[in-house]
């Protein structure tokens, strides 16, 4: 089975540390993993302001950097729903428009091979229990394309139970949204901070020393509006819990 990561831009930007944590992961489930040094942006943040003609190249070049792979794995609920859910509109618009099939085909392609991390666990390797300890009470933010686009459903809830040492909390409104929202953050801050301030003040309630989500985007937003608020709460990948053992914690 060949596994590519998918890194997307926040992380290698940002997060790096989660793209290994989740290199780490998979070795120690005996999954090798590649990392095809071509990869770029998946197109989100083109497509969802308006430009779409502008996100059909990095959807071509999505298609050529993991062809041949079985899997593409990613951490990011939301990139993930971009290839899934938003590859074939692009894709089919080209053909509408008289502009060939190749970006149709590419979707064709990568759509059912391009997975977020949880589903890979849970769906494809079969596993819940993945050997983790993380000796702290945690609380699980759902993340808007998780939840409402990808249906990632209880897939993190049943891996976080399996990690041992966990407590897990729940999260009061969890399905609400945290406010990030890509563009939408910049474009109407003021909603987006009241959001925010909404998901923190819920997440200090829960008493969780750690908040985790699948997309770090959001965690930036939370993590940013804690912060702001003096919280200790820390706000962490799912999978840097997963990666985490006695001898290493993430």
């Amino acid at each position: 089975m060949r596994v590519a990561l998918f890194v997307t831009c926040v992380n290698d930007t940002l997060y790096p540390r989660t793209g290994r944590a989740v290199v780490t992961l998979l070795e120690r489930l005996g999954v090798t993993v590649e990392f095809p040094l071509e990869q770029s942006c998946c197109g989100q943040a083109q497509f969802n302001t308006g430009y779409r003609r502008e996100s059909e190249p990095l959807v071509a070049r999505f298609g050529r950097v993991f062809e041949g792979y079985d899997y593409v794995v990613t951490p990011s609920g939301s990139c993930t729903a971009m290839v899934r859910e938003n590859y074939p509109r692009v894709g089919a618009r080209a053909r509408d428009e008289g502009r060939g099939e190749a970006l149709a085909r590419v979707a064709e392609s990568v759509v059912p091979r391009t997975l977020e991390l949880t589903e890979f666990l849970v769906d494809v390797l079969g596993v819940t229990d993945v050997g983790a300890y993380y000796p702290h009470r945690v609380t699980y933010h759902p993340t808007c394309h998780g939840l409402r686009m990808l249906g990632l459903g209880d897939r993190p809830h049943r891996l976080l139970r399996a990690v041992r040492g966990l407590e897990l909390v729940e999260l009061p409104g969890a399905e609400e949204c945290c406010g990030f929202g890509g563009t939408f953050a910049m474009k109407n801050a003021a909603v987006s901070a009241a959001m925010g301030a909404d998901k923190a003040r819920a997440i200090v309630g829960t008493g969780a020393a750690a908040v985790c989500t699948v997309d770090n985007s959001c965690q930036m937003h939370i993590g940013g509006t804690l912060s702001r608020m003096g919280a200790t709460v820390r706000p962490v990948h799912i999978a840097e819990i997963l990666a985490s053992t006695e001898e290493e914690v993430w």
